[in-house]
């Protein structure tokens, strides 16, 4: 016997995915039943790692917001990467302070002071910190359904259920109707009477709070929530009850800033009739896939801090570079205009996609410029929705309360020939969805 040791079968090396569960947190969510792997895009594609292409209405979470691989954006963080990378916030930096500069006069707050973050969680929680103190108080007014980070602080503050994984916070929240207008109690309302109906919850709920509450924090559109949206004019309303206790209004711009919903450049101008918020955050598409956060806030606001704070990471040289190259090019080429045109068009042709179905699966259609939702009558209705638009080239989201949303938000510079292959594919799945329903879900 010579002590050798047969050779056995060659092992195949685990796939991606199954590494990914080795190593990943269970509830680190992954879209698809054989999820992907995108290598590489260009303007409003991507493509995976087995080469296929598809049509990207998700942008990576409405953070790819002008397009893929812009040149205008590597190229400045590519010449930035060059120079230098990092330096923090202990040292002047150029980019970040002319950022900061325009943030500030696009932001309609008077006085406007500008803190970088790296993501909108991190950017919530600072303005929460900020709020909290400047109010001497605990207590945060939220909206229902909504959503505001993954961090201790805005998990305890978010106001949907299937996002808030703890009922431990530091912060004492009390949820406020109005958010969601197509469902509750106020939904038949007129919109006027809707608005007045919340505004009487609001003053109730006031009545309720014991002491003095920091600030009402609300999206303009709820992202997560399925981009359910208030009437017009309904935060400019509440803004009247909460000046009168001295309460702060927090705008979560998050996924509505920058011109997405084609309107407006910001979510909070479509109820600007008492004036802008006191602090307003941003993340996302600001970066164009760079990670990039912030809150406003008026100098008083801003600097009741009392204890010493640095940020490692926001601002750092690259990424502001990245944001300023990115502001740029979406001011210049005015896709908050292209947002609305091309987003009014995509709104209307969903709509007779839905009307259209042999068998209606579709409960609504609704949105502002490139920020729609479309909600189905099930969550598994939703889930196989998403599964039929990925294999008909099209990546969208999901959302919403119970997982009923479909989520359009594609790179603002799409075009109507781009809208009009998304809306064929997203029909040509949706009519799938309802042979895949009548088979109990085999397709």
């Amino acid at each position: 016997m010579t002590g050798r040791v047969a050779a056995s079968a060659p092992v195949a090396a685990p796939g991606l995915h199954a590494r990914h569960r080795a190593v990943l947190p269970a509830w680190l969510s992954l879209y698809y039943a054989e999820p992907i792997e995108l290598t590489h895009g260009e303007g409003r594609y991507v493509w995976d790692a087995e080469g296929r292409r598809y049509l990207d209405f998700f942008g990576g979470i409405l953070t790819t917001m002008t397009a893929h691989a812009l040149p205008e954006v590597t190229k400045a963080v590519a010449e930035q990467a060059g120079r230098i990378l990092h330096t923090s916030t202990l040292y002047l930096d150029r980019h970040m302070v002319e950022l900061a500069e325009r943030v500030a006069a696009l932001s309609g707050i008077p006085d406007a002071r500008v803190f970088f973050t790296t993501s909108g969680t991190e950017a919530n929680d600072a303005a929460l910190l900020l709020a909290t103190t400047y109010r001497r108080s605990n207590q945060i007014l939220a909206m229902r359904n909504s959503y505001h980070g993954r961090s201790f602080s805005t998990v305890g503050i978010t106001g949907n259920s299937a996002w808030s994984p703890t009922s431990l916070s530091p912060l004492q929240a009390l949820y406020v109707h109005g958010a969601v207008r197509s469902q509750g109690p106020y939904a038949h309302l007129s919109d006027a009477a809707f608005t007045a109906a919340c505004v009487r919850d609001l003053e109730d709920m006031l009545g309720q709070a014991h002491g003095t509450v920091a600030a009402l924090i609300a999206e303009p559109v709820q992202g997560v929530g399925g981009f359910t949206a208030a009437p017009d004019g309904l935060y400019a309303a509440f803004r009247e009850v909460l000046d009168r206790h001295g309460i702060l209004w927090i705008s979560d711009e998050v996924q509505t800033g920058w011109g997405r919903t084609g309107d407006h450049f910001w979510g909070w101008q479509a109820h600007a009739e008492n004036g802008p918020p006191d602090l307003l955050t941003f993340a996302k598409g600001i970066g164009n896939g760079m990670s990039v956060g912030g809150v406003v806030a008026r100098a008083e606001v801003m600097d009741c801090l009392e204890a010493n704070s640095i940020s490692t990471f926001g601002g750092s040289p690259v990424t502001m570079a990245a944001g300023l190259a990115n502001l740029t090019y979406l001011l210049e080429h005015d896709l908050q205009g292209n947002a609305r045109r091309v987003g009014g068009l995509l709104i209307e042709r969903l709509r007779a996609v839905a009307a259209g179905l042999p068998v209606p699966v579709v409960r609504e259609v609704r949105g502002r410029g490139l920020m729609i939702g479309v909600e189905l009558t099930s969550s598994e209705a939703a889930g196989q929705a998403l599964e039929r638009a990925r294999e008909e080239g099209l990546l969208i989201g999901k959302g919403g309360r119970d997982g009923t949303v479909l989520r359009i938000a594609p790179p603002l510079t799409l075009t109507v020939a781009e809208a009009e292959e998304g809306a064929a594919a997203l029909e040509r799945a949706l009519r799938r969805v309802r042979q895949d329903a009548g088979t109990g879900g085999r397709s």
